[in-house]
């Protein structure tokens, strides 16, 4: 099995269709998708749209924080607006009863024999917690091994990075270079950070998405060209804050 893993994509609609076409391209025979479908991007329901027409077609998909927030957005209920749920009061408004109802059905994990798949940490999913570290990490797989999984596929971290169990008690940190195969092994514990889709946060604007090969045994992580002009256009447009425009257009 070929897997390709696409996570926050943040309602970039350039993004993902280049993503799309990049891993149609390697082959791949499975798609799954992390989580943050929207939130920060101008065309979530146009991001929607193709996700749920792939997960009709047996992709598989995980609900992130921004699409919990899009649902019931902190703004309506009268808390304080932070950073993350800017905008989410405006996604919240664009939706339609199939799209918030297929957000509101999705799971926090999915497991697939010793794979598990979830947006942030394996670690209590639902508090959203960062594997941003090796000691995160760590906790990460020690909640993963506990349900049977060896191998840990995340994003929420916005970074493409890969942990694994070393001659230490810590995880290793591993940072993997953009279309370099990184070999693994079934015996060896790991938690790969898959990168996000919408929204680069390395200096790098190029999209990020990542392949895990089953068969070969291999990881790789791709960067992906896309229209980030365009993307950041459709934020304006919306009336979003400049920022997130900005922030695809700085990578950053």
């Amino acid at each position: 099995m070929r897997l390709a893993l696409i996570s926050d994509i943040h309602a970039n609609r350039q993004a993902l269709q280049a993503c799309l076409a990049h891993a149609r391209q390697q082959g791949v025979d499975q798609f799954a998708f992390l989580g943050d479908l929207v939130g920060y991007g101008g065309e979530p329901v146009a991001v929607l749209d193709t996700v749920m027409a792939l997960a009709a077609q047996g992709a598989w998909v995980l609900q992130g924080n921004h699409d919990a927030m899009a649902l019931n957005p902190p703004a309506a209920q009268g808390g304080e607006a932070t950073q993350g749920s800017q905008g989410a009061e405006w996604t919240h408004a664009q939706l339609g009863a199939e799209h918030q109802a297929f957000l509101a059905a999705l799971p926090l994990t999915i497991q697939r024999e010793a794979l598990l798949l979830v947006h942030a940490s394996a670690d209590q999913p639902a508090t959203w917690r960062y594997v941003d570290s090796e000691r995160a990490a760590g906790h990460c797989l020690d909640a993963a091994q506990a349900q049977g999984a060896a191998h840990v596929l995340v994003g929420h971290v916005h970074h493409q990075t890969l942990y694994y169990q070393g001659a230490g008690r810590l995880l290793m940190r591993f940072e993997p270079k953009p279309g370099l195969a990184v070999p693994m092994s079934p015996h060896r514990p790991l938690v790969a950070c898959v990168g996000s889709c919408g929204q680069p946060r390395d200096g790098d604007p190029r999209a990020m998405y990542t392949v895990y090969d089953l068969g070969a045994r291999k990881i790789t992580f791709y960067r992906v060209p896309y229209n980030h002009t365009e993307a950041a256009a459709a934020i304006r447009q919306a009336g979003m804050p400049e920022f997130f425009a900005q922030r695809l257009e700085r990578g950053r």
